[in-house]
């Protein structure tokens, strides 16, 4: 079962629109994250 996390950081994608949340991933460069997705990395 999933936790819910209401209270990680987001950022707006400059070219979707959307807004993203914060991810483990992302953990040691989210001051650089821009895009929500590869796809829009790429589209920019």
């Amino acid at each position: 079962m999933a936790h819910k996390k209401p209270n990680l950081p987001t950022k707006t994608c400059p070219v979707c629109g959307r807004s993203f949340a914060w991810r483990k991933k992302w953990a040691k460069d989210w001051e650089n994250v821009i895009y929500c997705s590869e796809r829009c990395r790429r589209m920019r």
